[in-house]
């Protein structure tokens, strides 16, 4: 008929229907044939699968159906305090930010919201992370804190320390208040002081580099009491290498190197105990001096070397001379002795001729020329 308007519904289809542009009925899935003799019926088809309704008229549909809401829709209604976990078909789906009021259709798709309360560090639920994370939406609804091994983690709730934690991953809602993750490294870290212009007591002129080692104990007090605790111990590591140095001569300062990192050391450790960053160790890597100075270091070296050994060759000249003198003493008074050097001396040249001729037996060896070819 002309005045009737046929209408299809389908399955997993829903239609609202309205009359001069106000909300009458729900149209459950069927065909029907509606009496519309001056075309003021508008029906308006919505999908039910996925369970979101995608109108923007919420607010009047609400009003509309009053009690019969709950037999058309699920409401999600949360208040300023709560976050919503959309629940489909049993399983975690969607995450709803607080003060949202949202429509889903019943039907085909069994939805569920829970309202979680926002507690007052914000932690998510390691269920609801993990199952958030699997959904690939973990970011988009929470700040993430991967702590890794050897790391602390400092979380800040509107500029405030929250709490500390421990290696491990959390989740943060950043709803409503702003969440800071800040990682503060515990592993053994070394730090170079390069290229420091140093003049000693005695007004020699040198560069040295110093190397240290620390590691932070104390996180909280590492991010809270200093701005950076690492600019920080660089310039104490300065002061108490200027001030070491400065106190001795360039002869201590080369003769003792161990006294001097222990000296640095000292007056390095106090000062950062209160930073949460305990030094391991301080070194001296380098001692370098201008080209001049060099100069006259290495030639009062060698002077010095030149002279000992001059001591030692003198001292050993004195030694042979007094054994040859204890010789002669010792051959002057036995005849026996003098004549076993002189065989000695024979048996010696003898090993560099090719014949020997002897005359007068062994008497000859003992008291007659010997005569050699």
């Amino acid at each position: 008929m002309f005045w009737t308007k046929r209408v299809v519904i389908g399955d997993g289809e829903r239609g609202l229907m309205f009359s001069n542009r106000q909300f009458q009925r729900v149209l459950d899935p069927g065909v029907y044939r509606l009496l519309d003799p001056s075309d003021k019926i508008e029906v308006r088809v919505h999908s039910t699968v996925p369970a979101e309704y995608a109108g923007k008229d919420t607010e009047v549909l609400i009003a509309a159906l009053g009690a019969r809401l709950s037999e058309i829709f699920v409401l999600a209604n949360l208040g300023a305090e709560e976050v919503g976990l959309v629940m489909k078909n049993g399983k975690l789906e969607d995450v709803l930010p607080p003060g949202t009021r949202k429509l889903y259709w019943r039907g085909p798709v069994e939805v569920e919201v829970r309202a979680l309360p926002l507690t007052a560090d914000l932690e998510v639920p390691l269920q609801v992370m993990r199952r958030l994370r699997q959904l690939g939406v973990l970011s988009r609804q929470a700040v993430v804190a991967d702590v890794p091994a050897e790391f602390a983690g400092l979380v800040f709730i509107d500029g405030k320390l929250a709490r500390t934690l421990a290696p491990g991953s959390t989740a943060f809602w950043n709803f409503q208040k702003n969440v800071v993750l800040d990682l503060v490294d515990l592993r053994v870290q070394a730090i170079e002081v390069q290229g420091q212009e140093l003049l000693t007591c005695d007004k020699v002129s040198l560069r040295v580099n110093l190397a240290a080692s620390v590691r932070v104990t104390d996180p909280v007090a590492a991010r809270t009491k200093v701005a950076k605790y690492g600019d920080q111990l660089y310039r104490e590591l300065q002061y108490g290498l200027r001030k070491a140095v400065s106190s001795k001569t360039l002869d201590e300062l080369l003769g003792d190197k161990a006294g001097l990192d222990a000296e640095i050391f000292a007056a390095v450790r106090g000062k950062l105990d209160a930073f949460g960053v305990e030094v391991l160790g301080v070194g001296i890597k380098d001692v370098i001096l201008p080209g001049e100075m060099r100069q006259i270091l290495n030639a009062v070296v060698q002077a010095d070397k030149q002279a000992q050994a001059n001591v030692i060759r003198r001292r050993e000249e004195a030694n042979a001379t007094r054994s040859l003198l204890n010789t002669a003493r010792l051959v002057e008074e036995s005849p026996v002795l003098m004549r076993l050097k002189e065989l000695e001396a024979l048996e010696k040249v003898t090993e560099k001729i090719d014949r020997l001729t002897v005359f007068g037996g062994l008497d000859g060896v003992l008291k007659q020329l010997v005569t050699l070819k």
